[in-house]
């Protein structure tokens, strides 16, 4: 249950760790372009050189990713929570058992 209590403190405080995350993300990209924390000698395609490459399409993907799952649960996946019970005409009775 520890973690229910720590998604709980996040989510109560959503606007802190949404600045927190940006602020590690900031740290990343310009520790990935100072050249004497991260050696590219060995970045085995041209873009793998360019500062912050990897910071910039890990979050890229992520969004992508969220994007995409969220329009895939829109498209289709979520359902009305009534869903399974249908509305009949008056007058004509369910024959479904009911559990």
């Amino acid at each position: 249950m520890k973690l229910v209590k720590l998604i709980e403190f996040l989510r109560n405080r959503l606007k802190a760790v949404v600045w927190i995350s940006c602020g590690v993300l900031a740290l990343v990209a310009v520790m990935d372009a100072i050249p004497a924390i991260v050696d590219k000698e060995d970045a085995h395609t041209a873009v793998e050189h360019l500062p912050a490459f990897w910071s910039v399409f890990g979050f890229v993907g992520c969004v992508l990713i969220i994007i995409l799952s969220k329009w895939f649960g829109h498209a289709g996946i979520m359902v009305r929570e009534d869903y399974y019970e249908k509305e009949l005409p008056k007058g004509e009775k369910d024959d479904a058992p009911s559990h």
